[in-house]
């Protein structure tokens, strides 16, 4: 037993060695990734942490001034609870919308009909617009006299609205526009990628034991499908809460700040008028809301989410 313990140990450091080698080389090659993102992402964070806590204009050296930020913002800014109330109600209608359109159009492109491929392709193509592109056209057709959308609404004897020009109109039809976007994008494809994970067999289980198209759809693959639907949720709520392009080519955050998102906001006080360490305190308070809604969510999925393992 004693003549074999040196061979098993320099078997042992042989392998270690061997191991510590191949770390080495991963870490090698992950180093440019690693390098991008202390440089580019952590690097930048902890800064405008320290910003938040400075009075900071670009062109003079940042003066520590602790909290007054952020009571400034909570207390002092009239324009920070509108904008914030403005986020809240884009999003309270257009994520909704936006997980039900999604989720009917994976719905019809996961049916058995032929030339399914050139339909997927159709309703994701729009996706592809760029955000700036996307807002001109749309501020051409949503112009009250020469858009087609009014003249359309004419020939039927309908008075069109002022759309992106309306104070009532301005946030319905940045969530129109952000809709048409939107459906058939990332979130369609991710929720095609989840029906097709449900078994065939269940559904037929359960069409042979009389459950209806209604009742397959409730019962078999929305519980199947839960885990996707929470994703899509959970990117759905981020992705409404930071609406900023279309509102801002389209609008300029009017009329009388009708469509003054949070984003907005933020962008506005940091770049127009160079409050860089107010815009950083807004962007920090953002980035709380965003976690707050998130662990909501994470936390009431527990009632609701069905995984496979459970």
């Amino acid at each position: 037993m004693r003549a074999r313990e040196p061979g098993l140990w320099r078997l042992l450091g042989v392998e270690s060695a061997l191991q510590a080698r191949a770390a080495g080389f991963g870490y090698l090659f992950a180093l440019p990734w690693i390098l991008g993102l202390l440089l580019f992402i952590l690097g930048p964070i902890a800064v405008s942490g320290y910003l938040s806590l400075t009075e900071y204009d670009v062109l003079s050296a940042p003066t520590f001034v602790g909290l007054d930020n952020y009571r400034t913002a909570l207390g002092e800014d009239d324009l920070f609870w509108p904008s914030l109330l403005r986020t809240v109600e884009y999003s309270i209608a257009y994520v909704p919308l936006g997980l039900c359109g999604s989720l009917a159009i994976a719905l019809l492109l996961n049916a058995r009909v032929r030339g399914r491929s050139v339909f997927r392709t159709l309703f994701y193509l729009p996706t592809l617009t760029p955000a700036v592109a996307l807002a001109l056209v749309w501020t051409w057709l949503f112009h009250p006299t020469v858009g087609p959308v009014n003249q359309l609404l004419g020939w039927v004897g309908i008075a069109g609205p002022g759309w992106f020009q309306s104070q009532g109109w301005a946030l319905p039809a940045v969530v129109i526009a952000s809709l048409w976007a939107g459906l058939g994008g990332a979130t369609t494809v991710i929720f095609l990628a989840g029906l097709q994970g449900v078994p065939p067999a269940l559904l037929d289980a359960a069409q042979i034991d009389g459950a209806g198209p209604w009742h397959r759809f409730r019962h078999v693959v929305l519980p199947m499908i839960s885990p996707t639907l929470l994703f899509n949720l959970v990117l759905g709520v981020i992705a409404a809460l930071k609406v900023f392009t279309l509102a801002f080519v389209a609008t300029k955050g009017g009329p009388s700040y009708a469509t003054w998102f949070f984003a907005l906001h933020i962008y506005r006080e940091s770049f127009e008028y160079f409050k860089m360490g107010y815009g950083a305190a807004l962007a920090w308070i953002f980035v709380a809301i965003v976690a707050l809604l998130t662990g909501l969510q994470m936390a009431l999925s527990r009632r609701w989410v069905h995984y496979e393992g459970d």
